[in-house]
């Protein structure tokens, strides 16, 4: 079995020795530490386990990490700036668009990719955008009105 020996995360050149077909969200929860991302369903349907790659929402628990090496893989780890959390973060935060956050990293890594393609998504647009993502505590209402707060900003 062939091995990934480079990963380029958060803006860093990581070293894993792990099988290609193991599942990103795998390498970056158990030997990378990045715990960020969360393991929900491991059938790509809830979107908990979303990170970007190449500024793509992709479900991380059906990505063998092999197929993400040589790409730019974002976690919500390496969302914030500096330490200092992105006007989305806040945004959540503000609208308390989390109750149990299980679902939160994967929600703002699909918002960041839909504001970094579309900076003034409608409503319409962010609720295709989002669809997919589940939330367990039925925040749907804040969390769209966060991603639009920052998308009028």
């Amino acid at each position: 079995m062939a091995k990934i020996t480079s990963l380029n995360v958060n803006g860093k050149k990581l070293s894993v020795d792990v099988d290609s077909t193991v599942s990103l969200l795998s390498v970056l929860r158990n030997d990378l530490d990045l715990t960020g991302s969360k393991y929900g369903c491991g059938e790509g349907q809830c979107g908990a386990c979303t990170v970007l790659i190449d500024g793509v929402a992709t479900r991380s628990c059906i990505t063998q990490v092999g197929r993400a090496a040589g790409k730019q893989i974002t976690t919500i780890d390496g969302l914030d700036k500096d330490g200092k959390l992105t006007p989305l973060q806040e945004a959540f935060i503000k609208a308390d668009a989390m109750q149990c956050a299980y679902c939160t990293s994967g929600m703002l890594m699909s918002a960041s990719a839909l504001l970094n393609k579309n900076p003034k998504p409608n409503r319409d647009e962010i609720v295709t955008a989002m669809n997919g993502n589940i939330c367990r505590c039925g925040t749907y209402q804040r969390i769209i009105e966060a991603i639009e707060s920052v998308s009028a900003a």
